[in-house]
């Protein structure tokens, strides 16, 4: 069973992940492109999605190899310290094509962890 943090933290990249899937369904690349709110949504559920991973105790992340941690935390630090670099169609796949599956490993984590 995780500690509190840690499932705080699981949750939190479970909803951050969820929420930009959510943001995003239906929407081509163009479409993300020329929405403003949508591009900022996305770019920062990326940044508290690879917070939330950042903060996870290492023993955890060492139970979940099928968690990409490493790269959920670089792309954290790519959008919050690159803002002026951030292609958006490198965000879009990321949202399309990492994320559907990456919920399903967090909810199955978090109902494990949740004990």
């Amino acid at each position: 069973m995780a500690r509190p943090d840690n499932l705080a933290r699981l949750h939190h990249m479970l909803d951050a992940a969820q929420k930009a899937v959510e943001f995003s369904r239906g929407k081509s690349l163009e479409e993300m492109r020329h929405d403003e709110l949508l591009c900022l949504a996305l770019v920062r559920l990326l940044e508290i999605l690879g917070e939330a991973a950042r903060g996870t105790a290492m023993s955890l992340q060492e139970r979940y190899p099928e968690i990409p941690w490493r790269e959920i935390i670089s792309t954290r630090d790519r959008v919050a310290h690159g803002y002026l670099d951030i292609d958006m169609s490198i965000v879009y796949s990321i949202v399309a094509k990492d994320l559907p599956p990456l919920i399903t490993h967090l909810e199955r984590i978090v109902a494990q962890e949740s004990g």
